[in-house]
């Protein structure tokens, strides 16, 4: 018998300025596990996870927990248990990681008594050990850590996690992968993503959209085998695994089969910028 999805998007619609990015999207994300939502730039990745949060109007039905949540303001998508880890990570560069941890707590009715540092701390203790340290002087990955384990200290059902490696260098792809690893461990995951060695070692699912619509749907490892859909849908013919983080060789490892971006100018420092990352 298969499980029902924690996430069942049908028929989204986004217009942004009489513009129709998307075009009826429709997937479901597994309750368990990671789910990978990609695309070549532009096709409509990041304003289907705005969509989901509620951060652009929309249309159409996003069910979760078999919920209509179609309608609801943000924070009451945050509040039933839906974190975010945004692009640029939206850590806090002047304030410690213990800060920025903290900030990230909720209160009220439906919340947990206590935040969950326990789990945090299980998958993550170098935070543990780094709690006063800046989080501005924190690697890339350990940021990325920093705006995992935000979305893990509420309870969440479901972390969404918009293209966590991009920018990063490669041996900083590895340290992310493992920090995204350890959470799936413990909460479901749609990972928007561009890296496909990345998504080769963490999905089982996939989702791929094309200009605004849904393009293909199925096993992340059954698209990522097949040179021609992968070329056609995704514009690479191959993806090189990623190496465990244990071994040395791992430093080495190739980005090249990440779908290019171009346009991207990550700088490695930080943003101060509030955003709903951590909620």
């Amino acid at each position: 018998m298969t499980a029902e999805p924690l996430l069942r998007v049908r028929d989204l619609r986004v217009v942004i300025g009489g513009r129709h990015i998307l075009h009826g999207v429709g997937f479901d994300v597994a309750a368990s596990g990671v789910t990978a939502l990609l695309g070549r730039n532009g096709a409509g990745k990041t304003t289907t996870v705005r969509g989901i949060l509620g951060l652009v109007p929309r249309t159409g039905s996003i069910r979760f927990d078999g919920a209509e949540t179609v309608g609801l303001p943000t924070h009451a998508l945050v509040r039933r248990g839906i974190g975010y880890v945004p692009e640029d990570r939206g850590v806090f560069a002047g304030l410690t990681v213990a800060e920025n941890l903290r900030l990230a707590e909720r209160s009220g009715p439906g919340e947990a008594a206590e935040p969950d540092y326990a789990l945090v701390h299980e998958l993550f203790p170098e935070l543990r050990q780094r709690a006063r340290q800046a989080a501005g002087t924190l690697s890339g990955g350990q940021q990325q850590m920093v705006a995992i384990a935000r979305t893990l200290l509420n309870g969440n059902r479901l972390i969404i996690a918009d293209e966590p490696t991009k920018g990063l260098a490669p041996r900083i792809v590895t340290e992310v992968a493992v920090a995204l690893e350890r959470a799936a461990e413990a909460v479901p995951v749609l990972l928007v993503e561009q890296n496909l060695a990345l998504v080769r070692r963490l999905a089982a699912d996939c989702v791929v959209l094309a200009d605004g619509r849904t393009a293909h749907t199925g096993p992340a490892a059954e698209l990522l085998a097949d040179a021609s859909a992968a070329r056609t849908l995704l514009g690479v013919g191959r993806s090189t695994p990623l190496r465990p983080a244990a071994e040395p060789a791992a430093v080495e490892l190739s980005v090249t089969a990440a779908i290019p971006d171009p346009t991207s100018t990550h700088s490695p420092r930080p943003t101060g910028t509030p955003r709903a990352g951590g909620l």
